[in-house]
């Protein structure tokens, strides 16, 4: 890693051998290229002064735990932005494999279990079944989009509709099961509950800060490390390019959107224990939250473009900021209206900083 001092150094060398017209260029480049970033600055400086409890422990103990819930799904749905498309089926897949999860994962004491003639399986079992269950539930949906955006070249936007309509049907069957008539998935083993938001020794965080943090360094390696890695930025780039350069198009899409799928399965099984309670709208719009933070941390939707590091910190900005409106007393329904702009603008701004390279 350089050293950033050294970083600054260089940076001002270059900058004292720009003429008026290039250092104006080079503060406006700089601007636009963090304008979010100072943006948020300013509006957490805002925050604080207008209430102080802001930027308490207990806060930041709560931006982080809303981090790691919200986090998987972003991983995996960045990977379909950096191939220049995208994932609405994601947030109806987390509700998906949320759902398996607390039916698989339910009291075997419960009046009204739902899978009542499932035999029940010793603890550790049924926490690895039930994990290996939504990987598999969410790897097949994410499948059948690589699939039909790799074979038949159709929109990811389209496809994904097309999936999320169908997972969405999927839900509401499973939650007419045994005369459950739509009711909520609740009563869920202890031991699920406490391997998933029991606190880490010693800390107030949850378990699933932990796993959060593993999701991020074994998404890292994936990219940066492996074949698989640069093959997706290759195609993200320029699939005409990539084809020629030997690489498999057809077999990089489908795994992106594979491993995407698999990612929306482990946040389902996150958010069920999360949650205790599973319905039928559990999930519902999660993928404009990932959407927004992919697009915030810099994963461009002209492809090629990404990193995990960017996504960690898009899902961040997104959640102070949502925290922050809270403690600014901001009506809930206006929430949705400032969320959508949050993408408006970031989008709007990544293009303007492709046009302007271009």
């Amino acid at each position: 890693m350089q050293n950033p001092i050294k970083s600054v150094q260089q940076t001002a060398a270059r900058y004292k051998t720009l003429d008026a017209r290039d250092r104006r260029r080079f503060w406006s480049d700089g601007i636009l290229n963090n304008a979010l970033y100072i943006l948020m600055a300013v509006f957490v400086i805002y925050t604080a002064i207008k209430n102080p409890n802001f930027l308490t422990g207990s806060t930041i103990t709560a931006i982080v735990t809303q981090v790691a819930s919200y986090l998987p799904i972003a991983l995996g749905i960045g990977g379909c932005i950096v191939l220049t498309g995208t994932d609405l089926s994601a947030g109806r897949v987390v509700g998906l494999t949320a759902a398996v999860s607390a039916l698989l994962l339910q009291r075997v004491d419960l009046p009204r279990r739902v899978l009542a003639s499932m035999p029940a399986l010793p603890g550790w079992a049924a926490i690895i079944i039930t994990i290996l269950a939504v990987m598999v539930v969410g790897g097949i949906v994410g499948l059948v989009n690589g699939f039909f955006v790799a074979k038949f070249e159709l929109h990811p936007f389209i496809v994904t509709l097309a999936t999320q309509l169908m997972t969405y049907s999927v839900i509401l069957l499973l939650f007419m099961l045994n005369n459950n008539n739509g009711q909520p998935l609740n009563g869920l083993r202890e031991d699920y509950s406490t391997f998933v938001k029991g606190s880490i020794p010693g800390t107030s965080l949850p378990w699933y800060v932990l796993y959060a943090v593993i999701f991020i360094g074994v998404m890292w390696f994936i990219w940066n490390k492996t074949t698989f890695g640069k093959n997706m930025f290759a195609v993200g780039s320029n699939k005409e390019a990539a084809s020629v350069s030997g690489v498999n198009v057809f077999k990089t899409i489908i795994m992106v959107h594979t491993l995407a799928g698999i990612m929306y399965g482990l946040n389902g099984f996150i958010e069920a224990a999360r949650l205790s309670s599973v319905t039928q709208s559990t999930g519902l719009n999660y993928e404009c939250d990932a959407i927004a933070a992919c697009v915030i941390g810099g994963v461009s939707f002209v492809g090629g473009t990404g990193k995990i590091s960017g996504i960690v910190l898009g899902v961040f900005i997104l959640r102070i900021i949502f925290v922050a409106l809270n403690f600014l007393s901001i009506d809930q329904n206006l929430q949705f209206l400032i969320k959508g702009a949050i993408i408006l603008f970031a989008c709007a701004l990544d293009m303007r900083k492709y046009l302007t390279k271009k």
